[in-house]
């Protein structure tokens, strides 16, 4: 019953824009609303400020300022403050729709005053869970703008890093802080993947010990978490070849060299990704294959057995026929005779059996 209301709720969620007009801002989260807050970074390379605004201006304040701003929303159910911050730092419409529309695929837009880009953050819980939040990146020419669904994020050692007083980020500009966030988001893919490694091999070892339906079941979880993964992470390298390639002014050569990182690491991601997806594929056909062995062994035993017993089966049904005239039946040792025999053809099939090696 529990599984039926999540697909019900999965359908509900699918719909709520069917016959909305194109620009329409609704939240398409499956998660318990939270409040939304924004934390503001402000730097330059001898200047670091944390703000915590308590309204709109304050945060439009930042959209001109000669030094660097981060701006990070939290939490995105409230359609009413999203639209207005997009309205007061000039996002499309329809930039507004993807940021709450947690279902977006990744992709990159780029328009004359910002670039928007929507990624998956994948990261696992305290439970050994996956966990893919929706995030959204406007780099603008002094900020850069991030919309994500939960308070918990990969963004901890860029801001380690801003705090820092020395270090890069602190002198270039806010492309590179775009690059920063995006690097994170990249490089924390190798965690979760590295996750996925560790739960194959996992099944790996029950596949051999003790392929059981549970194990089954854990496969076939696994492969539909690896395709999710696919899902998400495969759009990234195009995304950033399409920012190496972009002749937006907000994207300097410098930046455009660091990403040129980021994409060798979306590539190794895509292979490892790969390679995972194909071992987790040939798990099933390892626990079929397993099982088909397991049942070919007891096959094996059975049949054993049953040609053991088919000559003794034989003489006792001679022995137990019902005529009259039974020559042996009269012999004084008749009855000990025949078990003689009956356990010489047992030890004699056991001996032929051994010297086939079929046991």
């Amino acid at each position: 019953m529990a599984k039926k209301k999540d697909v019900q709720k999965r359908h509900f969620r699918k719909h709520k824009k069917v016959g909305k007009a194109p620009g329409t801002i609704t939240y398409m989260g499956n998660r318990e609303a939270i409040e939304t807050k924004v934390t503001i970074i402000e730097y330059t390379d001898n200047l670091h400020k944390i703000h915590y605004p308590g309204d709109i201006e304050q945060i439009v304040a930042h959209k001109d300022t000669p030094t660097t701003s981060w701006v990070n929303v939290v939490g995105l159910n409230d359609e009413s403050f999203i639209e207005k911050v997009g309205h007061h730092f000039g996002l499309n419409t329809l930039i507004l729709e993807d940021i709450v529309n947690t279902q977006q695929r990744p992709k990159i837009d780029e328009y004359e005053n910002y670039i928007f880009g929507t990624f998956r953050m994948l990261y696992i819980n305290d439970k050994n869970e996956l966990v893919g939040e929706h995030v959204a990146l406007v780099l603008m020419q002094n900020c850069v703008l991030v919309f994500q669904e939960l308070d918990f994020d990969v963004f901890n050692g860029v801001r380690e890093r801003i705090n820092a007083k020395s270090g890069r980020i602190r002198t270039k500009d806010s492309d590179y802080l775009f690059f920063a966030l995006l690097d994170s988001i990249i490089d924390n893919y190798f965690v979760v993947l590295e996750n996925v490694g560790h739960k194959i091999e996992a099944l790996e070892d029950d596949l051999y010990e003790n392929p059981t339906p549970e194990v089954a079941h854990n496969i076939q979880q696994l492969k539909k978490e690896v395709l999710k993964i696919r899902q998400w992470i495969y759009p990234v390298k195009e995304i950033v070849n399409r920012l190496i390639d972009s002749e937006s002014t907000l994207l300097s050569k410098d930046t455009k060299f660091f990403l040129r990182d980021a994409l060798d690491h979306s590539y190794e991601i895509n292979e490892s990704l790969q390679i995972y997806r194909e071992m987790a594929m040939s798990l099933m056909e390892m626990y079929m294959s397993n099982m088909s062995n397991k049942m070919n062994e007891v096959m094996k035993v059975l049949t054993i057995m049953s040609a053991i017993f088919i000559p003794m089966t034989f003489i006792a049904g001679v022995y137990g026929m019902n005529f009259v005239h039974i020559p042996e039946l009269q012999w004084e040792n008749g009855y000990f005779l025949v078990w003689g025999l009956m356990i010489l053809i047992f030890i004699g099939m056991l001996i032929f059996f051994k010297k086939k090696k079929w046991i």
